[in-house]
C-alpha cells in the first residue's frame, strides 16, 4: 500500500464499527459472503478502511431497514459509488486481477471488437452495451454498426470526446468525456446480456508517434466472466452519470444487481471465437498503407 493508499484507508474495523453501528463480527461476516466492504490490508495483515466505507455501509442499513434484502442493498452502495478510477481498464485489473492482459496490436482489437459486436447483435436478447472511442471522428467511423447494435439492445451508449450536440433522441446515447478523463486514451466494447457477457478493453501504450497507425501496440484484456462484464459496465454508467447523462441513473440501478449465471454454451464460445479468426484474417488483408473500416482508437 503506498502513502495515498495509506491516507485515505486509515479506520480500523473497530472504528468503521463505532461509527456505524455494526459489530466488527457482522463486518467480517459481510465482507467474507458479500466482498463488502473491501478493505486494504497492511503488511502485518490488519485490515484498514476508507472514510467513504461509512457511508456506504449507512446506505446499506437504511436499505435493509426499507425491507430490501442484504445481498440488494449492498450491490446497490457499491453501484452508487464511483469507481476507484474513471477507468473500465484499470477496474478490471483491480478487480480481477487474474484476468490476463496482452499487448495486441490495433488491427487484432478490431478484429476483437468486431467479434464482440456482431455477436452480441446476432444472439444477444436485449443486451446492455457501451462503446468507448476516444474521439467523436473515430465514433462516426464506427457509427453504422452501432446503429444496428441499438436496435437489439435495451441500452446503448458511446462514450468519446464528442464536439457536436446530440439530440434527446438520438442512439446511440452519446457520452462526452471530460478532457481529464483516462477514458480518453481507452478502447472499450462491453455487451452485458446473460446469454453473451462480454468486455474487450485497452489502453494505448505510450510513445508510439512514429509507429504505422494499424500497428499500435495497446494492452488489453477481454473477458466472459459475467462478473467482471457487470464491473466493466458499471464504470461505463457510472461516468456516463457524472458526465449528467439522465439515462444512466435508472441504468446504475439495474446494474447493482449481481448479474445471472451466464448461460453462453461450448457451441457459443466456438462462434464467437470463430469470428474472431475471420475477422483477424480479413483485418491483416488490409494494405499497410490503407485505411481501416473502424477508426476507433487510431492514432493522435
Amino acid at each position: 500500500m503506498d502513502a495515498q493508499e495509506l491516507g485515505q484507508s486509515q479506520l480500523t474495523i473497530g472504528d468503521l464499527a463505532a461509527r456505524t453501528g455494526l459489530t466488527p463480527a457482522s463486518i467480517r461476516m459481510w465482507e467474507a459472503r458479500h466482498g463488502f466492504p473491501e478493505p486494504r490490508r497492511l503488511p502485518s495483515g490488519h485490515r484498514r478502511y476508507a472514510e467513504a466505507d461509512v457511508e456506504l455501509i449507512h446506505r446499506v442499513l437504511r436499505r435493509r431497514a426499507a425491507g430490501i434484502r442484504l445481498e440488494v442493498a449492498i450491490a446497490e452502495a457499491v453501484a452508487s459509488a464511483p469507481p476507484a478510477t474513471p477507468s473500465v481498464f484499470a477496474e478490471l485489473r483491480r478487480r480481477h486481477p487474474h484476468l490476463a492482459a496482452f499487448r495486441l496490436r490495433k488491427t487484432t482489437l478490431l478484429a476483437l471488437s468486431w467479434a464482440i459486436e456482431d455477436e452480441c447483435c446476432a444472439r444477444a436478447q436485449r443486451p446492455t452495451l457501451f462503446g468507448v472511442f476516444q474521439h467523436e471522428r473515430y465514433y462516426r467511423s464506427s457509427l453504422p454498426r452501432w446503429n444496428e447494435l441499438a436496435r437489439v439492445a435495451r441500452s446503448t451508449m458511446a462514450l468519446a470526446e464528442f464536439t457536436s450536440r446530440r439530440s434527446s433522441e438520438e442512439r446511440p446515447v452519446r457520452v462526452d468525456l471530460a478532457p481529464d478523463a483516462p477514458m480518453r486514451r481507452e478502447w472499450a466494447v462491453v455487451c452485458d446480456a446473460a446469454d453473451l457477457p462480454a468486455a474487450l478493453t485497452a489502453w494505448e501504450l505510450p510513445g508510439q508517434t512514429t509507429v504505422p497507425d494499424r500497428h499500435r501496440l495497446f494492452e488489453a484484456v477481454w473477458t466472459i466472466d459475467p462478473r467482471a462484464v457487470r464491473d466493466a459496465a458499471r464504470v461505463c454508467a457510472q461516468v456516463a452519470a457524472s458526465a449528467g447523462v439522465a439515462e444512466a441513473g435508472p441504468l446504475l440501478h439495474e446494474l447493482a444487481e449481481d448479474p445471472s449465471p451466464s448461460r453462453i454454451d461450448a457451441a457459443g464460445m466456438t462462434t464467437l471465437f470463430n469470428r474472431v479468426v475471420a475477422y483477424v484474417d480479413r483485418v491483416g488483408d488490409v494494405p499497410s498503407k490503407g485505411p481501416l473500416q473502424d477508426g476507433r482508437a487510431s492514432g493522435r
